[in-house]
């Protein structure tokens, strides 16, 4: 298979970073990965970090190699801890820029190079690129009209001020992000990659966003229940509460907790007004759900894990 090149940035060499713990949907992802399209003068090597306690992805990844037009680091990063395999992909790769997706995704064609020409464009840091959930038949109607389970950055203030793995590329020559690692306490409990790039973010890093950089994330029936929504949305609040209680002290840190306890009051009274509507209903929910977890985390709650054998039930 001979891959497609498309002039873009002059980049030498592109690592495209796939963390993995026990999922058969990497196939896909890697086979999506084979078809996409090279920028100009560069070239491209796919790091494979297997992040279970046996080497389980092995021998899928060899089996594929030969059907793939780039070379492949195959990394065995034990055990059940995500940033583990993240910084293992940060550890073993050699070029400027590494792109991040996740191993259940499938990459567009013109992905990379939609990633590239934003970073040329802006002289970012960082380029985020959005996810579309792809429904299945038993997902209820109202998460499909919510289209809950996407991911797109958080503009505030007129800026993007963190980022997510799931559909990423950085420039790691970046003083901001140079050496930056994520955080192994966070490595069970998700919110590893929020943190990282919330922080990459206050040291200056510049986060921008390529809106046609398409990643699709198939939503798999563990994943298509209110119940799931509601613990990820939580732990995503804790993060976010944690954050925040790291800068602000004594009365700043009330009068956070008191603003998260208004928002949730607002929206636990938007749901029950939108009652009607289960798409909105359950959206405000949600989000009730997700200032609950703020409060927890400036209150110093331990954060619930997500990762590891739990997380491979839902999948």
């Amino acid at each position: 298979m001979t891959a497609t090149r498309v002039e873009t940035l002059p980049f030498t060499l592109i690592d495209i970073a796939v963390c993995t713990f026990r999922r058969p949907a990497l196939e896909q992802t890697l086979r999506s990965l084979a078809a996409i399209e090279v920028p100009e003068n560069c070239s491209v090597r796919i790091i494979i970090a297997d992040n279970d306690g046996v080497p389980s992805a092995s021998d899928l990844v060899d089996a594929l190699r030969s059907e793939l037009p780039f070379a492949i680091d195959y990394v065995h990063c034990p055990a059940a801890n995500i940033s583990i395999a993240r910084n293992a992909c940060l550890d073993h790769s050699r070029g400027e820029l590494v792109a991040f997706i996740d191993d259940d995704e499938i990459a567009a064609p013109e992905w990379l190079v939609r990633l590239t020409e934003r970073m040329s464009e802006t002289g970012a840091d960082v380029v985020l690129g959005p996810v579309q959930a792809t429904y299945a038949t038993p997902a209820p109607q109202w998460m499909r009209r919510a289209d809950i389970h996407s991911t797109r950055p958080v503009w505030v203030g007129g800026e993007i001020k963190t980022g997510y793995t799931c559909n990423v590329l950085m420039r790691l020559t970046s003083a901001a992000l140079a050496g930056r690692r994520f955080s192994l306490s966070l490595g069970k409990t998700g919110g590893e990659d929020t943190e990282f790039f919330t922080l990459a973010k206050q040291a200056g890093a510049r986060i921008e966003f390529a809106a046609e950089a398409w990643v699709f994330e198939p939503v798999t029936a563990g994943r298509a229940t209110f119940g799931w929504l509601a613990k990820r949305r939580y732990r995503m609040g804790q993060t976010h509460g944690r954050l925040i209680a790291g800068r602000a002290q004594g009365a700043r840190r009330i009068v956070q907790v008191g603003l998260a306890g208004a928002k949730f009051v607002v929206c636990a009274a938007a749901s029950a007004i939108t009652v009607f509507s289960p798409s909105r209903s359950n959206s405000y929910r949600l989000r009730a759900v997700l200032h609950a977890g703020v409060i927890s985390g400036l209150a110093g709650v331990r954060e619930i894990e997500q990762y590891g054998l739990a997380e491979v039930q839902s999948r």
